[in-house]
């Protein structure tokens, strides 16, 4: 009885906890997209959000309403990947990788380019910095999804002084010299570093990569999905890329619209020096066992732009990608099954 209690509970506090509007939201948007009834939809919702930890966001672009119980239990659902990341990370290092100061100074050899925290630098390590530079990259020290990143033109401004305050001002305090991309890269699209999303799990001292993605700006200077890019999965083996591009917005790309560069069927390039970095980047902190990397490919190779000790769980198992309705959950219980 105490058990059946418990459970009954939890399940209450479960659907107390739920945002009503978010999933009365996103009942509406999958009626007016498959005519079932609303009702219905908000049950099957609140199901999911009980049996497979899934929020209404997830009952939206992982498409759970074409998912049968089987497909469902296969999908990597915002609850279960933090149940990943509350077992392989422990949050007293997350500042490694929160701090993009402390990231870069971790992984200085990996970072590969010039690069200055404004915190601790006076003005004349600045003007060092800017000294010969016609551009640069400016970001907050903490940040995600590519917010409050600049693309610096020097000439833009009056005078040196002019730019360290424009900078302290908007808290850009991380600056770097810019990525001259890989040609092959820089051809798909040039006004952004169209990075390799790794996700990898450090094991029994074994790296294992779960996935790669590219993702592909669409004229502006960040490609994240959430600031308007577009994702594709990439074949772990080659390299090679099979599948079509969508961006948030659901919109397919075969080519890119900009540049009309074919994106399925592109062959990454540099690609066993890729995984050779990732995996060289997943061992150096063992506290800090799942996570997500941004890998660019420069002119003169990979080289590690930031990364996440959060990896989000979206773009690795959007519909279009995932034809067999099939989730990542296995991939990572083949890795490591949590109690």
């Amino acid at each position: 009885m105490g058990v059946y209690m418990k459970n009954i509970s939890y399940m209450v506090d479960r659907i107390l906890s739920m945002n009503i509007l978010g999933i009365f939201d996103v009942a509406n948007k999958v009626h007016k997209k498959t005519k079932r009834n609303r009702i219905i939809l908000i049950i099957d919702i609140i199901w999911c959000g009980l049996r497979h930890m899934a929020g209404y966001v997830d009952y939206l672009i992982f498409e759970m309403y074409n998912l049968n119980e089987y497909q469902r239990s296969t999908v990597m659902t915002r609850g279960r990947n933090n149940a990943y990341v509350r077992e392989l990370n422990n949050p007293k290092y997350n500042y490694m990788f929160e701090s993009k100061k402390d990231f870069h100074t971790l992984y200085n050899d990996l970072v590969k380019r010039e690069w200055l925290s404004l915190e601790d630098a006076s003005f004349d390590d600045f003007e060092k910095f800017v000294n010969g530079k016609k551009d640069f990259f400016a970001k907050p020290n903490r940040g995600t999804c590519g917010h409050g990143i600049e693309k610096i033109n020097v000439s833009d401004y009056e005078d040196i002084y002019t730019l360290w305050y424009h900078l302290h001002d908007r808290k850009c305090t991380l600056v770097e010299e810019t990525i001259i991309q890989h040609p092959t890269l820089k051809h798909l699209h040039p006004h952004s570093i169209n990075t390799i999303r790794f996700v990898t799990i450090l094991h029994n001292n074994n790296v294992h990569i779960v996935s790669a993605y590219l993702r592909i700006g669409n004229n502006r200077i960040v490609d994240n999905f959430n600031s308007g890019g577009m994702v594709v999965p990439i074949d772990l083996k080659t390299g090679f890329i099979h599948d079509v591009a969508i961006d948030k917005a659901g919109n397919y790309y075969q080519h890119h619209p900009l540049t009309n560069t074919r994106i399925q069927g592109f062959q990454i390039p540099c690609w066993e020096e890729s995984l050779e970095l990732v995996t060289e980047a997943a061992k150096r902190v063992d506290q800090i066992r799942l996570v997500g990397w941004d890998v660019g490919i420069s002119e003169n190779g990979p080289l590690l732009v930031e990364a996440n000790q959060y990896p989000g769980h979206d773009i690795y198992q959007l519909p279009l990608h995932t034809p067999k309705k099939i989730g990542m959950l296995p991939v990572f219980q083949e890795i490591i099954k949590l109690k």
